[in-house]
């Protein structure tokens, strides 16, 4: 209880000097977007890793270098809670928003900060404003902003990391458009630091693996028709193997 009592504290204060530091950046992005996108992405990195070691959270990485330096790429995960978020973010080399769910867009400071780095909200309820959002990521990506989302469309609460939802295919149409890699990431083990006994956080050694860039195009015309389930197989068989890693 008293790691969750201190993470809160730390993330209310971050946000609360974010509104200057936001100032700031509007300021810089003017003159120079990529410089302040940059620099605000390397603050967040900063706060999130502060955040999964005040939870006690080891990490291992595997599969460091098929993260992109140079070009932006469709990053697809599984996704088993808020840690998802906080581990890969720190992980990003070049600037990054996440695909979150549109309850998100209504808390204001964190969401000032999701927007500046160009962090989408999805509603999968409302199909049309769902397009809409993904024909932005496509401009983010075309744009050289790589985007990160969880095809299965909210976090596995099956208590089975292994027991991947179905993943919704109309994620992949923003590399089937930009013919940017696609990048298959697995996470072992971050619903046992917060979800499995909320609100206390429970340290944990949680692994995340980067496979090698897959591109859209390059598939077999079956694995196109079939792209979501291509992907579930191909990340559960990831975290299978991470699972014996431990």
């Amino acid at each position: 209880m008293i790691r969750f009592l201190i993470g809160i504290l730390f993330v209310v204060l971050y946000l609360i000097l974010s509104i200057p530091i936001l100032l700031v950046e509007t300021v810089i992005r003017h003159f120079n977007p990529e410089a302040a996108e940059k620099s605000m992405l390397r603050i967040v990195q900063w706060v999130f890793w502060v955040i999964y070691h005040i939870a006690g959270v080891k990490v291992t990485v595997i599969g460091r270098e098929n993260i992109p330096e140079d070009q932006a790429a469709l990053f697809v995960g599984n996704h088993q809670g808020f840690f998802d978020v906080i581990v890969g973010y720190t992980l990003m080399k070049t600037r990054t928003g996440f695909i979150a769910k549109k309850s998100f867009e209504k808390v204001p400071l964190l969401s000032w900060n999701m927007k500046f780095l160009y962090c989408l909200f999805l509603d999968r309820e409302d199909l049309k404003q769902g397009l809409k959002t993904i024909l932005t990521a496509i401009d983010y990506v075309k744009s050289g902003i790589s985007i990160f989302i969880y095809p299965e469309g909210t976090r596995n609460k099956s208590g089975d990391e292994t027991n991947l939802a179905e993943f919704h295919g109309g994620s992949f149409k923003i590399a089937q458009r930009t013919k940017c890699p696609i990048i298959p990431v697995a996470v072992n083990h971050t619903e046992a630091v917060f979800e499995k006994q909320f609100p206390r956080i429970k340290p944990q050694h949680v692994i995340i693996e980067f496979g090698e860039p897959v591109y859209y195009q390059d598939l077999p015309r079956e694995d196109q028709k079939q792209v979501g389930e291509y992907f579930r197989v191909k990340i559960r068989d990831m975290v299978i193997k991470n699972q014996a890693a431990v």
